[in-house]
């Protein structure tokens, strides 16, 4: 088939599936499927922004002021990425949930007040550590068939990673032990450093 021709095929698959919008006869994935795997991201960031806004109202304490212009932040960027998922489910031709009984089952996140301001940065570490390991498989599934879906959900993931680690920053900040654990431990794993002599 001649360039020409083929040309005249899509124009006619244009004009004849206008009500598509922008989903045409090549797209590669099962749209009802990724538009359910991108109303549960769509899910995951509307509780994160909840979850956040209550931890910004909520925090009290010595380290209160800095903590909660980080969480007021992470709401606002978090509400961004609800509100890109939710424009790219309606450019696949689906419907955005938003009906709150239906968020919080379709969520990867849980929503966790937690009793200190230590206890709210951890639920918030805790929430991005599952959306990053989330996203990373669901930037797989659309891979080269969704590209355009792909690149968005890695600008996304690229903000939730640095989301983690302002928490990891701000709990170790908060409650220094909080390090302490993970770092014996990695130390213990890796041995004596290179050049330090044993005792």
């Amino acid at each position: 088939m001649s360039h020409l021709s083929q040309l005249q095929e899509i124009r006619d698959r244009a004009r004849q599936q206008i009500t598509e919008g922008a989903v045409t006869a090549d797209y590669a994935l099962d749209r009802q499927q990724a538009i359910g795997i991108l109303n549960e991201a769509l899910a995951t960031e509307l509780v994160c922004v909840h979850r956040y806004r209550f931890h910004y109202f909520m925090a009290t304490g010595i380290h209160s002021q800095s903590v909660k212009s980080e969480f007021k932040e992470h709401a606002e960027e978090e509400q961004e990425h609800a509100d890109w998922i939710a424009e790219r489910i309606k450019q696949l031709g689906g419907k955005p949930q938003m009906n709150p009984a239906a968020i919080t089952a379709l969520a990867h996140s849980e929503f966790k007040e937690g009793n200190s301001l230590a206890d709210m940065i951890r639920e918030d570490l805790i929430a991005e550590r599952i959306a990053i390991e989330t996203y990373r498989e669901i930037i797989r599934y659309f891979g080269d068939k969704d590209p355009t879906t792909r690149i968005l959900l890695e600008e996304i993931l690229a903000k939730e990673e640095e989301h983690a680690d302002d928490m990891a920053d701000l709990l170790f900040a908060v409650d220094p032990s909080a390090g302490l654990t993970g770092q014996t431990e990695a130390a213990s794993k890796s041995g004596p450093k290179q050049g330090s002599k044993p005792s």
